[in-house]
């Protein structure tokens, strides 16, 4: 089944509550949002439809009480949605027929599906093409006024990067990043115990190259804490990693193992898992700029949204 339909468009922070209500739902009203209300059997329609795939395998009892659990939360999301809708039409924001359609056109487009698919997929979320057009709209004008109210007033200036990249060491360098695995034996408190170390060490080896698992081989004979893990170590900049790593690192590719390596802590044997690519001083600092601008919307965001609630009368009778 494609991706839901519903959740395909513009922007991942906002609610839709959609069709399909069950039998036992009540139609009363849970929440007042100034002049609008929302109703019990629209706060269960959104969570029947938005729930993850494992809580809709569930039995109907089950799923009841998953809801109830969560009914405080869901609600919260679909007064949010009421108070943008709202902000929207009173700034006079709308959404053409055209607009609808190409944004209609563009869905169908990027996953390939023909009317009938799109019919198809839409029947199966429990909408007509109707409902799948209102909701629709209701989402391009919420995202209309986002943009126009938060989104457009974030600016990001050349000192403000600078600040932002000397707080947060990922964007400090550009130097290339090595996903790595390693089996690591202790260095000997007596160094006529060495040649017992390596000799192990070169048994272990050679069962790897004999096509013995890396990660099981780790959690056996592994004298680290990442023996648990497999030996995974996580990525590491290429400027962390000790000169005897880098020189191993420079021998290997993706999916190669180094041979045994002595270093001042002890003897390693290490697996190449992923070498990230390297970023230039550009790339990196366009990166900085993308991910302070998302920072700040999302702050500004919600501190938009705080304000709309404290302007707004709302009344939960949950």
């Amino acid at each position: 089944m494609k991706k839901k339909l519903i959740l395909i468009c513009l922007c991942c922070l906002f609610w839709l509550p959609q069709a399909h209500a069950s039998s036992y739902l009540l139609d009363r009203v849970v929440a007042i949002v100034n002049d609008e209300v929302i109703t019990w059997s629209e706060l269960y329609r959104s969570m029947e439809t938005d729930a993850m795939p494992e809580v809709r395998k569930l039995s109907e009892e089950e799923r009841k009480k998953v809801f109830k659990e969560n009914e405080a939360v869901f609600l919260e999301n679909l007064i949010s949605m009421k108070l943008q809708l709202q902000e929207a039409r009173n700034s006079g924001i709308r959404v053409t027929d055209p607009e609808l359609k190409d944004a209609i056109d563009g869905i169908k487009n990027k996953y390939g599906m023909s009317d009938e698919k799109f019919q198809e997929s839409l029947k199966a979320e429990g909408f007509t093409f109707d409902e799948y057009k209102k909701r629709l709209r209701e989402q391009i004008m919420v995202s209309k006024i986002v943009n126009q109210q938060v989104r457009n007033k974030v600016l990001v200036n050349e000192q403000d990067v600078d600040a932002f990249m000397r707080d947060n060491k990922d964007f400090k360098a550009s130097a290339e990043k090595y996903h790595i695995r390693q089996i690591f034996f202790k260095k000997p408190a007596n160094a006529a115990d060495r040649p017992k170390t390596e000799e192990l060490a070169q048994s272990v080896y050679a069962r790897i190259g004999s096509g013995e698992d890396f990660s099981a081989l780790a959690r056996e004979y592994s004298e680290d804490a990442a023996k648990n893990s497999g030996g995974d170590l996580g990525f590491f900049d290429q400027e962390n990693l000790a000169k005897e790593f880098i020189a191993a690192l420079s021998q290997l590719k993706p999916g190669d193992v180094s041979k045994p390596f002595w270093t001042d802590t002890g003897l390693h044997i290490i697996k190449l898992e992923e070498k990230a690519t390297k970023r230039s001083p550009e790339e990196t600092r366009e990166k900085a700029k993308t991910a302070l601008s998302n920072k700040l919307f999302v702050e500004r965001y919600n501190s938009w949204l705080k304000s709309l609630r404290e302007r707004a009368f709302i009344d939960i009778r949950l």
